[in-house]
């Protein structure tokens, strides 16, 4: 089964679940062939949980869902070594993180030293349980959920945290007519119970692989460079994106050339990633929030001003 088909065949599955989410759902998949993780924000009851569910029920490999409170410990994610008088010896006990996909929900729920713990391991791929570094299983993948940050009880990330996301999904209210759907896909049961693996661990490991070799011209190059760059000169913006964001957007964007059955990026599959890869790690001025400007809106208004490669 070749590349499109096999990410194809994966968004259409999170379908069956999700009403009016193929946007979200082709994001997600884009994100997964990448190798980067993904943070879902919106407000509570939008089915962020759901989504992160159905994609990791679309792949055959394992899952775990770490439901984060203010109480839950770094050594509950990360593992910790105990005692073990018969041998002697200290043995190391696996945390939740160690898993194909893990669902982080409600990441920002936790306290920031729990959330901190997050950070090597979705790096680096492996944790760190006193001196000793322990991998996670390949491939590995984080889907955190948060609720947005002006609601009650909640840590803001930190940008070293929300660094490490490749991408930031908003999913949005339904119209009235996907709402209407919604309710009659899920009045006998949950469509989600009756999900089946449309792809496997080799192949997840195989369009990973496949990524990478996608083609990107210099000046496809130069223009993502152009992009991240500008960032870093708006009024409005206090902190720009860094060079890992210029090869997080370059990453996705293979990704989605991919995804649509090419094996070359072309200028559009980088126009429109930008906002999700780029809009969570701009740190605005506080004129700028006061005056509701985004980061949405600002890298809008500055593609129409940076020239796109022919």
């Amino acid at each position: 089964m070749e590349s499109k088909t096999i990410m194809q065949s994966i968004a259409e599955n999170v379908g069956k679940v999700m009403v009016g989410q193929s946007g979200a759902a082709k994001l997600m998949v884009v994100c997964l062939a990448a190798g980067g993780h993904v943070l879902i924000e919106d407000v509570p009851g939008i089915g962020k949980t759901t989504m992160a569910n159905a994609l990791a029920k679309s792949i055959g490999v394992s899952f775990n869902r770490i439901q984060f409170t203010p109480d839950i410990l770094p050594s509950d994610i990360t593992g910790f070594s105990m005692y073990n008088p018969k041998t002697g010896e200290f043995e190391y006990k696996p945390g939740s993180i160690m898993s194909n996909i893990i669902l982080a929900d409600e990441i920002n729920r936790t306290s920031p030293k729990t959330q901190a713990s997050m950070l090597e391991v979705m790096e680096e791929r492996h944790v760190t349980v006193d001196g000793v570094t322990y991998d996670v299983p390949d491939p590995f993948m984080v889907i955190a959920t948060q609720n947005p940050v002006e609601y009650m009880g909640t840590y803001p990330l930190p940008e070293a945290q929300l660094d490490r996301f490749l991408m930031k999904i908003t999913m949005g209210y339904p119209d009235s007519e996907d709402e209407v759907n919604i309710l009659f896909r899920f009045k006998n049961s949950n469509p989600l119970y009756d999900l089946t693996p449309v792809a496997d661990r080799n192949q997840i490991s195989e369009l990973r692989r496949q990524v990478r070799e996608v083609h990107v011209e210099r000046a496809i190059g130069e223009y993502i460079v152009e992009i991240v760059q500008s960032t870093r000169r708006q009024e409005h913006v206090l902190l720009g994106c860094s060079p890992r964001a210029s090869i997080y957007l370059m990453r996705a964007s293979q990704a989605l050339a991919l995804y649509m059955g090419r094996d070359y990026v072309v200028p559009d599959d980088v126009k429109s990633l930008v906002v999700p890869v780029l809009a969570h790690r701009m740190i605005l001025r506080q004129e700028a929030r006061i005056r509701k400007i985004t980061s949405e809106s600002i890298l809008s208004d500055l593609l129409k001003n940076i020239r796109v490669p022919a």
